[in-house]
């Protein structure tokens, strides 16, 4: 079997934006062969577009709903097949009703309100189709926010937690919730922090810092991977990242701050970010 390099799989995956274990598959596939393995990742998406096509548009809005005691909310994606649907009223008002319904349900938006989206198509005459949703409900004394970005195209939904009930309702910490939001869709977080990042990815980042560094003397090289895997993190975890409204200041270290202001402790339980038309 054809030994697929970690530099190989980097290379296919800076081409094409694809998933670092779908090129090492499409790698060994093709037996190394880059070309092929292009083309094989070129099928399976035409493939992947064919079997959704009938499902899902490419134009769509983010809504979210949060109850108004701030301990549930929700955040949904609602596609259509044009950009003059989705910056429709019409249209906008209704997948607002459906994020206001999906704070209620626990489970598929899309299984519950089949008949509402039924009769909305009749009516706008376009294709419409409720790709996911997901709820949060506070577990913990905190509350939950959310952000919809200009234009409907994007949306965050964010649980942070306090140890004190009276803490949910102080109008600083709802203040910092709306930051936070900010923050995850300028930044783009895919983990909350290192302990969220799966073992694999893990692995496989350091297998591909370890390549990049191949010939320096062995006992520097872990070193060195040590000090890319620590950018890694700054990169994609939330709480290693620096605050977008402070370059200087990291977001733990925000939380940090902001616990001392409010004389409780602050943690980011959960998140999610969606965008209209994003792999899945």
């Amino acid at each position: 079997m054809t030994e697929i390099s970690a530099a190989l799989v980097k290379a296919l995956r800076d081409e094409t934006n694809a998933g670092m274990m779908e090129c090492k598959r499409a790698l060994t596939e093709a037996q190394g062969d880059k070309v092929k393995a292009l083309r094989i990742l070129r099928e399976r998406g035409i493939a992947i577009a064919e079997k959704k096509s009938s499902r899902a548009a490419n134009q769509g809005a983010i809504a979210a709903h949060v109850a108004a005691d701030g301990k549930a909310g929700s955040l949904i994606e609602v596609n259509c097949e044009t950009d003059f649907v989705a910056k429709n009223e019409i249209f906008r008002s209704f997948i607002a009703k459906l994020a206001e319904k999906a704070v209620a349900l626990d489970g598929s938006l899309e299984e519950a309100v089949k008949a509402e989206v039924t009769a909305k198509i009749a009516e706008i005459g376009e294709n419409i189709v409720v790709r996911r949703n997901l709820r949060f409900v506070l577990q913990k004394p905190g509350l939950i926010a959310a952000y919809i970005h200009h234009g409907s195209s994007l949306g965050v939904l964010v649980e942070i937690d306090c140890g004190k009930i009276e803490t949910g309702a102080n109008p600083a910490f709802k203040e910092f919730a709306k930051d936070i939001c900010l923050h995850i869709a300028a930044s783009k977080p895919r983990f909350l922090d290192q302990a969220s990042v799966p073992a694999d990815v893990i692995a496989a980042e350091r297998e591909i810092f370890a390549k990049q560094v191949t010939g320096k003397p062995p006992q520097i090289i872990g070193k060195i991977v040590d000090g890319k895997m620590g950018k890694f993190y700054e990169q994609v975890c939330l709480v290693e990242q620096m605050f977008v409204k402070d370059q200087e200041k990291k977001v733990s270290a925000l939380l940090t701050e902001k616990g001392r202001e409010l004389a409780d402790e602050i943690k980011i339980a959960r998140f999610i970010r969606f965008q209209v038309g994003e792999a899945l």
